[in-house]
This record gives structure tokens, C-alpha cells and sequence, in this order.
């Protein structure tokens, strides 16, 4: 009955502290009943969950990890295994179910389209591997290390040790041709593509004179802006997640989360926030709407932060016995994976839920 319905939005409005019954529904999730939604959210905003190792190897790599669905994708040295997660308890299931090689190197980043992969190595290459087949194209000319890669709308763009950035064409015409090469005159650590397709982020390592972030137009290559205008000597970037055409978040060596809007201002962010223990920040990922996760340099810290805060929101320390930083990360609604040098941990939400609520 609708009376009904709206007296338990609301009952559920007071619970979880959103603050309009819209919202409530916004967040509902169609493969989890909305008091389970609700439940979840509560352990998200109070930190309770339980930590899993779903995965340990015996030598410190540098590990990347993307999420698509209910498949993770994890690089391991010089290739990728791809895991189903297990749809009860969000673990992986024993066997892999994809292995993507041909790197004679570590990789070092790799994106997902709806029909490649897309991997950058410490030898290179950018190899582009059909999801659906063994079939892969290598990409050749980079002269050192490529850091970092992104692909949106039939375009790569990667950055390299070597202080450049190159474009290529994603089509099958044109494998493995390079359009543009862009000299950055300092080694690139993070790039991403704008929702747009017009624009392009450089994140570089900021030990020349020149500012680390710098919006480049696609088609002509010609520099657009910079961002910032006081980043001190080896604030270097590390990270890039655009949210729209107009904001995104960027993170690094000078332990700021910075939150960007290009429509506001390109000389100085809208928001910041700093690492409470003045660590690096490796990695960042956004639900575009409230949340941020980010991973620290030591001990394995993830934080969650809240846009509408400025102190971070939780804190769970998941290697306090060693010092491996936080590589990568990724979340969904009841899980959040994040990669150390030597193990996958989960921090799985809903199973504390159902132990907390009975």
C-alpha cells in the first residue's frame, strides 16, 4: 500500500541519516531488497565488516586490480587472471577463469573496455587483449616503463617513464598505430580520459618545472589548462578518476585528495583532503556521489572519506604487521577489494550486516 510504503521510506530515512526519501530509493539496489540496502549502507557509514584473504603469493609485486561485475581482474607480475566471485560471500572461486600474458615485464596498469583489455608493462608494451578470445595486439613505442594507461570511446591514451604520452587508435584498421606523441618533459604516473572524449589528464611525477596536472585536447593534442598552481617539488600524481566531463579526483606523493570542477576553477580545487598520517596516496576510487576509498603507502590503510566531511569518514588498517602501501583498489555495493604487495584482502559488508541486524 503506498501510506505504507512512504512510513517505511521515512522509518528508513532516519536510520541511515539520508536526507530525503528520493535518495533513499536512489540507493536502493536491484539484486539486494532495500532493508538489506539500508543495513548495508549503515555498516559502510560505521565501518563494520569483516576482512577475508582471498588471495596470498610469495614474492612483493605491485599489484593492479579492476572490477566488472562479478568478475575481478588482478595482475601479477607480467600477466592478468580474471576470478569469478562467488555470488554468497563475494570470495573468489577456486579457478580462474581468464589468464591475459605477453609481457616480458611486470604490468603496470590495465583498463577494461565492454570488449578488451587493455595492459601497460615495465617493457614498453601496451598489449590489447580481446576479452572473448586468446586473439592480442602489441602496441609498440614507449622507451621505458609504461606507468599508466586509459581507453574511452576507441581511444588509448598511456604515459611513460620515457616523459611522454601517446595516443592510439582502438580499431581494427588502425592496431597498433600511434596518433599522437606528446612530449611532458616528466615522467608520466597516472592518466585518464574525460567522460567527453574531448579532454585528457596527465598526472606526472612534478620534478621539473611544469605543473603535474595538465588537461590536454584529444583530437589535437594541444595543452587545454593546467590544474593547480602551487604543487611543491615531487608532488607527483599517482591517480586520476574523473566523475563527470567537469570534476574529478586526484591523489599522490603529497598526501591530498584534491576534488576538482573545471566549470568552478582550474588554478585551485573545490575540495581537499589530507592524509591524517601524511602517507602517500596511491590509489582512489568514487561511487560519483558521496563516497571516496583511497589507499595509503604504509601498512596497508584504506580510508573511506565522505565529500560532505572533512575528516575521513573510517579507517581500516588491513597490514598492520607490514608496510606495504595500498596499490590498487575497487568496490561494490557490499565489498571493497584492495591490493597489497603480497595478498587480496575483501572487507565484505553485507555479512556483518546480517550478524549485527538479527
Amino acid at each position: 500500500r503506498p501510506t505504507h510504503r512512504i512510513t517505511e521510506l521515512r522509518r528508513l530515512r532516519r536510520v541511515t541519516g539520508i536526507h530525503s526519501i528520493r535518495d533513499v530509493i536512489k540507493t536502493a539496489c536491484p539484486s539486494i531488497p532495500l532493508k538489506d540496502r539500508v543495513r548495508v549502507s549503515h555498516n559502510w557509514n560505521h565501518g563494520v565488516c569483516r576482512k577475508d584473504v582471498l588471495l596470498k603469493w610469495k614474492i612483493n609485486l605491485l599489484p593492479w586490480i579492476q572490477l566488472d561485475c562479478d568478475v575481478l581482474y588482478l595482475s601479477q607480475a607480467a600477466n592478468i587472471s580474471a576470478y569469478h566471485l562467488r555470488a554468497e560471500g563475494g570470495k573468489l572461486q577456486n579457478n580462474r577463469v581468464a589468464l591475459f600474458s605477453g609481457h616480458q615485464e611486470d604490468v603496470c596498469r590495465f583498463t577494461l573496455t565492454d570488449t578488451h583489455l587493455i595492459s601497460a608493462g615495465g617493457d614498453g608494451k601496451i598489449i590489447v587483449h580481446d576479452r572473448g578470445s586468446d586473439y592480442s595486439v602489441e602496441y609498440y613505442g614507449h622507451n621505458q616503463e609504461v606507468n599508466c594507461i586509459d581507453c574511452k570511446g576507441g581511444v588509448i591514451v598511456s604515459g611513460s617513464r620515457d616523459k611522454t604520452a601517446k595516443i592510439w587508435a582502438l580499431a581494427p584498421d588502425r592496431f597498433g598505430q600511434c596518433l599522437h606523441t606528446i612530449p611532458t618533459y616528466d615522467r608520466v604516473w597516472s592518466v585518464a580520459i574525460s567522460p567527453s572524449l574531448c579532454n585528457f589528464v596527465t598526472g606526472t611525477a612534478c620534478c621539473e618545472n611544469f605543473s603535474p596536472l595538465r588537461i590536454w585536447d584529444t583530437e589535437r593534442c594541444h595543452l587545454v589548462s593546467c590544474l593547480g598552481t602551487e604543487f611543491r617539488r615531487g608532488a607527483g600524481v599517482l591517480d586520476i578518476a574523473y566523475e563527470s566531463p567537469f570534476q574529478l579526483l586526484t591523489c599522490g606523493y603529497d598526501t591530498f585528495i584534491r576534488y576538482w570542477d573545471l566549470r568552478v576553477s582550474t588554478r585551485k580545487c573545490v575540495m581537499e583532503w589530507e592524509e591524517p598520517h601524511d602517507s602517500t596516496l596511491y590509489c582512489i576510487k568514487s561511487d560519483k556521489n558521496h563516497m571516496i576509498a583511497s589507499g595509503s603507502s604504509y601498512y596497508g590503510v584504506v580510508r573511506l572519506w565522505d565529500k560532505r566531511q572533512t575528516r575521513c569518514l573510517q579507517m581500516f588498517q588491513l597490514a598492520p604487521t607490514t608496510s606495504s602501501p595500498v596499490y590498487s583498489l575497487c568496490f561494490n555495493t557490499t565489498h571493497l577489494y584492495a591490493a597489497l604487495a603480497s595478498v587480496l584482502y575483501s572487507l565484505d559488508f553485507r555479512t556483518a550486516a546480517s550478524q549485527s541486524w538479527k
